[in-house]
């Protein structure tokens, strides 16, 4: 297969300044092991994906990223992301029913653009492997097994393929939590997906999820919730804990916690968009300290703030596959340097304590239902 950024991908120690910004330099070692390295089972199914993967969730967004808006510019970027990871070696995708604009007005939604990309990518390279990972909405008017399945043959048709690796559960509904894992059992046994998770799930419904499906002989492979060095929630209230009993792998979304983690951003340089009312300049002020601890760090290493604690330090939690967002190529290889290397036992307990110092970002409310 060609590379079309074999010369940024694939590194690991060696970088370079170029415009004031942080590039990778090849590394044909690193090359090699990135394609030899094992993949990771999800949790107690047979799916199998690359340990770190990307999230799509900014791709066709028109309601909390791009500014509100979505042009030919960032399609364009967002398909070079893409190409980009696959192109790294990275193969995971995670996208949702509800990613990108809204699905009732028809217009273009993640799934959508993911679905795409992969057709016009194995148009060229007939031989590519991806690994899709969608979730299913509980919306109030959807009720009992069925729904389920409707809305996952909706999202097969919108991703053109025949069938996903990962089909996930976007949050807990108020009603219908029951009927929604059966639907996912179902999936499971009519060969529509390979494997089932859920996201933003306590640890109540956690045990009760993975027990409804067992006794179908179904593993639930995963839950997908918002986890990153500053929002620990899930190591405070037993979903860790749980994941690891329970030997479900817990997928990271918000990873890099919106970028906050990367150094990007000051109290004079805040996020644009909603970001800027949860990271303001008082939160930015108190979390200066411990990026500054990062970026040391990461000079140690021969790495970006991004690639050094807020993926490395999630990667070495174990059982943790962190899903950043990639809205452009340059991004997505960043997250390559991740891969490779681990941070020492002393380096992920020193972050972890200079980051309890600091407030919690705020979390998805819904995960506490």
């Amino acid at each position: 297969m060609a590379m079309s950024v074999s010369s940024a991908c694939f590194s690991v120690f060696s970088y370079k300044k170029v415009n004031r910004r942080t590039r990778a330099v090849a590394s044909e070692d690193f090359a090699v092991t990135l394609k030899t390295e094992d993949k990771v089972k999800l949790g107690g199914s047979e799916l199998k994906v690359t340990k770190l993967g990307i999230g799509a969730w900014s791709w066709g967004d028109t309601t909390y990223w791009n500014n509100f808006e979505w042009d030919d510019r960032k399609m364009k970027a967002a398909k070079a992301a893409f190409d980009a990871s696959v192109d790294c070696g990275i193969t995971f995708f995670d996208t949702a029913e509800v990613y990108g604009s809204t699905l009732s007005l028809g217009a273009i939604n993640s799934e959508t653009l993911l679905g795409r990309f992969i057709k016009e990518r194995k148009e060229k390279y007939p031989d590519t492997e991806v690994a899709v990972a969608t979730k299913f909405a509980a919306l109030p008017w959807r009720f009992g097994r069925q729904s389920v399945l409707n809305a996952l043959k909706d999202s097969i048709c919108r991703l053109g393929v025949s069938s996903i690796e990962l089909y996930q559960l976007h949050w807990p509904g108020v009603w219908g939590n029951e009927g929604y894992i059966d639907g996912l059992g179902d999936a499971v046994e009519q060969g529509l997906v390979k494997a089932v998770g859920v996201s933003n799930y306590n640890e109540r419904r956690l045990r009760d999820a993975y027990e409804r499906l067992k006794k179908r002989g179904i593993p639930l492979a995963s839950n997908q919730v918002n986890y990153s060095l500053i929002y620990r929630a899930p190591e405070q209230n037993g979903v860790k804990a749980a994941c690891d009993e329970l030997g479900i792998t817990l997928i990271a979304y918000s990873p890099i916690a919106q970028g906050a983690l990367t150094g990007k951003y000051t109290p004079e340089n805040l996020p644009t968009g909603p970001r800027s009312r949860i990271y303001t300049p008082e939160f930015l002020t108190k979390l200066q300290p411990l990026v500054n601890r990062i970026k040391e760090i990461g000079e140690n290493y021969g790495k970006t703030p991004t690639q050094v604690v807020v993926l490395n330090w999630l990667i070495a939690q174990e059982s943790v596959v962190p899903i950043p967002g990639a809205k452009n190529a340059e991004q997505a290889e960043e997250f390559t340097g991740a891969l490779g290397w681990r941070l020492s036992n002393e380096q992920v307990d020193e972050l972890r304590s200079l980051a309890s110092e600091i407030s919690p970002a705020i979390g998805f409310p819904l995960e506490n239902l």
